[in-house]
């Protein structure tokens, strides 16, 4: 049965994929990344759900949709010299309510451009639970990390070849609306693609033979809206991101497809630091589009300078303290924190009531973030 899915879903993308409309634009030459990259600022901010909601369908759901919590906590992020978000989106929310969606992203959009942040939106993704389902959300579990985020598509429409038509659709509606929108940053098609899942959750059989077919169409469907804003896809495992032969299929379509490349690292700064290098000698501009993980060893303190030194974009994990609960540690799926809390936290910038966690770490990014491309300033500068 499993095969045969599999057959049907490849039939179904060479159907559905088809070729790209004469208009649809290339990947952006190296030349082209460059120069788009060359007129940002240095790029600093975080992944961002409001506290108010514990995934991304509770945050972008009429009915839970909370634009207040938004511009209170993206004026903190303005107030430490942040000039960028990373926002997730799921296609269960453009199916149920195409329109709908697309206003509150322009609303949150509007919301952020206030703030003089510019988002990097996320269309799918395959973390944590693989079997989401819209309308209210469950509670937090209590003392567990990120106890309630979804994956996108999710395992049941992964492997259903009639749902992909739908996913074209989406990705064609949400791109195509904002395509030529300059308050948005860029498009991160799909967020560690070939991730089992994580957590205590049955994982998907044969996920990364779905996903590696679906990738380039995704790219592809992105494209023939020709957005304005670059593409991107981020690698996040492994050990030799430079050597094309120990890449697997999904992480070759990343690199090869990206016009801007993308990375995740959750590791000491002398790693973090290898990674980069691994990620530049591609020759294109590099975002970090994940990290900042303080029991795991990565931190504001050991990442930052190097990438600011390397112009490479930063975006943290978690923001303000909320629902996500990613404050707590990975390991809290197998011990929750149901008695004491963390020595330290593991993700996070501000605690709930808007103070930070460690003034020294938004010390740090505003001096980074106000100093000029490039320079990394001393402490007290």
């Amino acid at each position: 049965m499993i095969r045969r899915s599999f057959l049907l879903a490849a039939t179904a993308l060479v159907l559905v994929g088809g070729i790209a409309p004469a208009e649809a634009r290339d990947q952006w030459s190296k030349a082209q990344a460059h120069a788009w990259h060359a007129k940002q600022p240095w790029l600093v901010g975080a992944n961002y759900t409001p506290a108010s909601a514990i995934n991304q369908l509770e945050m972008w759901q009429a009915e839970t949709w909370d634009p207040a919590t938004i511009d209170r906590e993206l004026a903190l992020a303005e107030s430490i010299g942040m000039n960028t978000m990373r926002v997730f989106v799921h296609n269960l929310l453009w199916e149920n309510d195409p329109e709908g969606l697309k206003r509150r992203m322009d609303e949150f959009l509007a919301i952020a451009a206030k703030h003089r942040i510019r988002p990097l939106f996320v269309l799918f993704d395959s973390c944590w639970d693989p079997d989401p389902v819209a309308g209210p959300q469950r509670p937090p579990i209590p003392g567990v990390h990120n106890s309630g985020w979804v994956q996108g598509p999710g395992a049941a429409r992964l492997k259903d070849a009639s749902q992909y038509g739908k996913f074209e659709s989406y990705v064609k509606d949400v791109v195509g609306r904002f395509a030529k929108d300059d308050r948005v940053l860029g498009w991160d098609l799909w967020n560690e693609p070939n991730n089992g899942g994580g957590g205590n959750y049955k994982p998907t059989p044969d996920k990364n033979k779905y996903v590696a077919l679906l990738l380039p169409q995704i790219f592809t469907w992105a494209r023939s809206v020709d957005p304005v804003q670059p593409l991107t896809s981020g690698v996040w495992i492994g050990d030799h991101w430079d050597d094309q032969a120990r890449l697997d299929a999904v992480e070759k379509t990343q690199i090869a497809q990206s016009d801007i490349l993308s990375f995740h690292d959750y590791n000491w700064p002398e790693k973090f630091d290898e990674r980069a290098r691994q990620m530049l000698s591609y020759g294109r501009p590099v975002w970090c589009t994940e990290y900042m993980a303080r029991g795991n060893g990565s931190t504001f303190d050991g990442s930052l300078p190097i990438a600011k030194k390397y112009d490479i974009a930063m975006f943290n994990w978690g923001f303000v303290d909320g629902k996500t609960q990613t404050r707590l540690p990975w390991d809290s799926w197998k011990k929750p924190y149901t008695w004491d809390e963390p020595t330290i936290w593991f993700h996070e910038v501000f605690r709930a009531d808007g103070k930070p966690y460690r003034q020294a770490e938004v010390d740090l990014i505003k001096r980074l973030a106000t100093s000029p491309k490039g320079v990394v300033p001393a402490a007290g500068k």
